[in-house]
């Protein structure tokens, strides 16, 4: 059977790929030593792009709107709905739907776009030498990140994602660099607490994370703890409308950060959300409660993970 098409043993195509992949190595090498500076102002052009393109198709689809409120107005007037005005109807409703389409799927990668350079911003800052955050300015950092957390908003008949609200990371599941999580770690008293914290690397041969306490204030411990010892935190809101099995349900044990501080304390679901804005209201385990557990508090999903004890301490 003959040689394929194109190979040849002679030098010429030695040197045609040698100079090929010398050529893609030195676009990749310019490409990684782009200054993060100039990199996210590419990638904020990119995100101004997005949005006007977004309003751009919203003015486009209001335009088809008026037309079917129009054709309905006129429909009412001549009081009969002739077969002129329901093929003019199927027509325009056909068109909404293909805007609508069209627009949520540009809102997703306006959104994929924020979350990139969320992440680039995370990424870069933790190269450089953390400072240390005064407690205010750490409680509204975190109120900030559960707020703008996005909300999860999948087509129809679409299931949400893993780490959408109460949806579990998959078991395979590793961390990035910068992640906040829950972390299991045992005090100079013995005690084990659940915290919030950074990852800061993963070692796939010991299976093993390094992580930092992100409270500034107690001094920046770093651990480094085994993968059933973090919990991720969710990266998507899930919608309570759409995905409410997404979410935590009533009287659900879960681990819940308690208000003001960066630890994750046992509770039991109150209430779960009821729109894409609320919060979850929980009871925290409490003894000094006569029920046991403290009054209802507010928790944002960003900070409302399962629970693996099932038994009350």
């Amino acid at each position: 059977m003959g040689r394929p098409k194109g190979t040849s043993t002679g030098s010429g195509s030695s040197a045609s790929n040698t100079a090929t992949t010398t050529l893609t190595t030195s676009k990749q090498e310019k490409t990684d030593t782009i200054p993060a500076d100039v990199k996210l102002k590419e990638m904020l052009k990119e995100l101004y792009k997005l949005i006007h393109d977004v309003q751009e198709e919203r003015s486009r689809g209001e335009h088809n709107l008026t037309n079917i409120t129009k054709t309905h107005e006129r429909m009412q007037q001549e009081a009969k709905v002739s077969p002129y005005y329901k093929t003019k109807l199927k027509g325009l409703y056909n068109t909404a739907m293909q805007d609508a389409e069209m627009e949520a799927e540009m809102l997703k990668k306006t959104l994929d776009k924020i979350v990139e350079i969320k992440c680039f911003r995370e990424t870069h800052n933790g190269a450089r030498p953390k400072q240390i955050m005064r407690r205010g300015v750490l409680m509204s950092m975190l109120q900030q990140n559960a707020l703008t957390l996005p909300l999860w908003i999948g087509k129809p008949g679409e299931r949400p994602p893993p780490l959408c609200g109460a949806v579990p990371s998959e078991p395979n599941y590793v961390g990035k660099q910068s992640d906040k999580v829950a972390a299991r770690v045992r005090a100079q008293d013995g005690e084990e607490n659940w915290i919030l914290a950074e990852i800061v690397s993963y070692n796939s041969n010991s299976n093993k994370y390094d992580v930092d306490d992100i409270d500034a204030e107690e001094g920046k411990e770093r651990h480094t703890l085994s993968r059933r010892r973090i919990v991720p935190l969710p990266i998507w809101k899930a919608n309570p409308e759409t995905d409410p099995e997404a979410l935590f349900q009533k009287d659900t044990l879960v681990l819940a950060l308690y208000p003001q501080t960066t630890c994750f304390y046992r509770a039991l679901v109150a209430e779960p959300p009821s729109k894409p804005s609320d919060d979850y209201s929980v009871l925290f385990e409490d003894t000094s409660y006569p029920e046991g557990y403290s009054p209802p508090l507010a928790v944002a999903q960003r900070y409302v993970i399962m629970c693996k004890e099932d038994k009350k301490k």
